[in-house]
């Protein structure tokens, strides 16, 4: 049986560990939570349980990604573990930086085959600044392309091309498969359970620090609702005690201190919250019912108030504006249509999105959102959709700086995984959005790895291009790289788009003799007015059509009469896809049942021509 650390005088609970699961996306953190949780106990023996169980968000398990941060709670041995998942992709960033304040020590996850990618190098370095404990676990060993002893020597490369300090550079390392539910430290030895790995937490993380007999000091780092109990806080108590029915003091952003009552008090069990009477120091707790409580804030002692100083998050980088939809069709399938219902969603939204801003714009009918990247802004739109909410919006565009009379632009770090026979055409792309190859490494397995530095605008509108010259096997993961000065133009899509004349239902007659002139996003019977946006132009120029064209009836049977009409199929487009492919004369119309894109300017006499 493993011991538990001595508690010393700063050690707040000896019987308590927090720890977060970092890791690049799809390196396998919630299929590791879902063992850790099976192993310890959480579930009984014939108890059904969904994959992926912490991904509690629709469009988590579509997609196969964490979205939000989540919290959970196994017991090994006489500890209790409070793990966090994290999610994987830098668009969600913050939600990364805030789940730090909470833990102790970091578990990162590295696929054994792929090593180190951007998302790797951005938590560990907000790790490593917060002076967290790293455990290495190199998951997916079981893989045919594995390769961990060549993935261990980069990620010692990686620590310490991020300064880390001696002590971070003594890490264990475990090797795990796990969707298996196995680990070990040698890999000549294989292992049957994840028990390595719990031993690894018990013994390399510190317990909690703190003064259970201090003033109350707890920083709320997460929130989530309740139809019964309002807007619950999820933080980490610092300092001192909390019990139900105590008076606390809440330190907002604004300096102000509010006095409130502790109502409802929860700590977390497995996939469960389990109401308790007290916490104390060293304790991931929730708290119900304190209206108005945001991130960032401080629960506090009322008569000695501390607040811990705020969460910072590295600053947004892309933009893109919410307006009111002007289209023919607006109206018709959302149920929050108007400015206010707009604002008041976003409003919401930044009560737990500390990474977003939400700014005005000229028109009282636009809002201005910014966040972290085009996958954050996109899944912010499909939740609203799916929601009930009906607008229009904007291509993305980059936030830009002035320093020294000087405009500076946002760069990405880019790392591209794609077959040999494709690394060409990807590199021609890039070159042409002002990209510039930093590195190429070949493992010898037929595929190559080339990073590259861009501005953040360079991206826009490639991932659909990307996965098209690599026939949807290329791999695109990037990373906020810091600020330069301005890259020079970089060239739109380069092809028009079809545009529709008129309004009605699309035909397949019509559509039949427009397949010569490009390819078409719609299918036969869909409603269109004019100025939406049909399909692809194979040309430069934007080209005014009818698609609701009819066959001419006649008295006489022709000899091809009887000829069924051969589409080929069309190309429909996602919401991202959609965001990616518009340019600035163009908008995408958000309903909850269709994407329509669309002409800013929907009459074609009233349009500026796009020259060929």
């Amino acid at each position: 049986m493993p011991t538990v650390t001595k508690p010393q005088p700063s050690v707040a609970n000896p019987h308590r560990r927090n720890i977060a699961i970092i890791a690049h996306v799809d390196h396998g953190k919630t299929t590791l939570v879902d063992a850790l949780l099976h192993q310890s106990g959480v579930f009984r023996a014939n108890e059904r349980v969904a994959e992926r169980a912490l991904d509690n968000i629709d469009l988590e398990r579509e997609r196969g990604i964490t979205i939000m941060a989540k919290n959970t709670a196994v017991r090994y041995h006489d500890v209790v573990i409070n793990i966090v998942d994290t999610p994987g992709h830098a668009d969600f960033g913050g939600e990364v930086e805030r789940t730090l304040t909470m833990v102790d020590g970091v578990l990162l996850l590295v696929d054994a085959s792929e090593g180190p990618l951007p998302q790797t190098r951005f938590v560990l370095r907000k790790a490593l600044e917060a002076g967290l404990p790293p455990i290495l676990l190199i998951n997916k060993i079981d893989r045919h392309d594995a390769r961990p002893g060549d993935v261990l020597n980069e990620i010692y490369d990686l620590f310490i091309d991020l300064d880390a300090g001696e002590g971070q550079l003594d890490f264990p390392v475990i090797y795990a498969n796990a969707k298996a539910g196995t680990a070990t430290t040698d890999l000549a030895s294989p292992g049957d359970t994840l028990r390595p790995l719990f031993d690894a937490v018990l013994a390399h993380v510190p317990p909690p620090a703190g003064d259970p007999e201090a003033p109350l000091q707890a920083l709320v780092a997460n929130l989530d609702s309740s139809d019964y109990l309002g807007r619950i806080a999820i933080g980490r108590i610092f300092d001192g005690r909390v019990a139900l029915g105590d008076t606390i003091g809440v330190c907002k952003l604004d300096g102000r201190t509010e006095t409130t009552r502790v109502t409802k008090l929860f700590v977390f069990d497995g996939l469960r919250r389990t109401e308790v009477e007290h916490a104390a120091a060293g304790d991931i707790i929730c708290l119900a019912g304190i209206d108005g409580i945001t991130i960032g804030e401080t629960i506090t002692d009322p008569e000695t108030p501390r607040p811990i100083p705020p969460i910072c998050v590295d600053e947004p980088t892309v933009s893109i504006v919410l307006g009111v939809s002007t289209s023919p069709m607006a109206g018709r399938d959302g149920t929050y249509v108007t400015s206010r219902n707009l604002r008041d969603r976003l409003d919401r939204e930044l009560v737990g999105n500390v990474s977003i801003r939400v700014e005005d714009t000229d028109s009282p009918e636009q809002i201005k959102v910014v966040g972290r990247g085009e996958l954050q802004l996109a899944i912010l739109i499909e939740m609203m959709r799916r929601e009930g909410y009906e607008f229009q919006v904007s291509r993305p565009q980059i936030v830009t700086r002035q320093v020294d009379g000087q405009i500076m632009e946002p760069i990405e770090e880019l790392v591209i995984d794609v077959a040999e026979e494709y690394q060409g055409v990807v590199i021609a792309q890039l070159g042409t959005r002002r990209g510039t190859m930093t590195q190429m490494v070949n493992h010898g397995s037929g595929r190559v790895r080339l990073e590259f530095r861009i501005p953040t605008r360079g991206l826009i509108g490639f991932r659909a291009q990307f996965l098209t010259d690599t026939r949807g096997t290329g791999i695109l993961n990037h990373l906020f790289g810091g600020w330069e000065p301005w890259h020079g133009p970089i060239a739109g899509r380069p092809t028009g788009a079809l545009v529709a004349d008129r309004k009605g239902p699309a035909t397949a007659f019509a559509m039949s003799n427009l397949q010569e002139r490009g390819e078409l996003f719609i299918t036969p019977g869909t409603e269109v007015y004019e100025g939406m946006v049909i399909g692809e132009n194979a040309r430069t120029n934007d080209l005014d059509v009818n698609v609701t064209k009819e066959k001419k009836q006649t008295n006489m049977r022709a000899s091809n009469a009887e000829e069924a009409i051969r589409l080929i199929p069309p190309r429909p487009l996602n919401l991202e896809q959609a965001i990616e492919f518009i340019n600035e004369d163009e908008l995408v119309e958000v309903t909850p049942v269709s994407i329509r894109l669309r002409k800013r300017t929907l009459a074609a006499n009233q349009r500026p021509k796009r020259a060929e």
